[in-house]
């Protein structure tokens, strides 16, 4: 009779001491985006920022309190040049409504041209300031 019980037993906690303890729940995170959409729409652009924001940011500034906003602008010029300019900003939310007040507590703009550059090169240079500045505004923070 005792070995019928302590077989069961003996094998669930075996099962037990397997089991792969469970992944971290993401950070909750906020992300805007105000860009240009011929450039960049918005999901591309939060995707960029979520790609480069660490979890580390998120429990510093917390989502309920902050978010992340980006702004592409630009575009071809008549000559054929890219013209781009890409800013990254960290803004406060209302503790009661949780809108997002323009009061920024960080910001980092990186911009840049492209001569004879296409449409498509004008896009990915597009990616490619967002996320220096990106990359800019999150060193900022996690380095204080």
């Amino acid at each position: 009779m005792k070995h019928t019980l302590l077989f069961p037993a003996l094998m669930l906690s075996t099962a037990l001491c397997m089991a792969q303890p469970k992944a971290a729940p993401a950070p909750k995170t906020h992300y805007l985006d105000h860009s240009t959409q011929s450039l960049i729409d918005a999901e591309s652009a939060k995707k960029v920022m979520a790609e480069n924001v660490p979890a580390k940011a998120w429990k510093v500034y917390p989502a309920s309190k902050y978010a992340f906003v980006s702004q592409v602008e630009g575009g071809m010029t008549q000559a054929g040049h890219c013209v781009i300019t890409a800013r990254v900003m960290l803004l406060p939310r209302t503790p009661t409504m949780k809108a997002v007040l323009f009061r920024p507590q960080y910001t980092a703009t990186a911009f840049d041209s492209l001569s004879g550059a296409s449409g498509d090169a004008c896009k990915a240079l597009a990616r490619t300031k967002l996320k220096e500045a990106t990359l800019a505004v999150v060193s900022n923070l996690v380095n204080r």
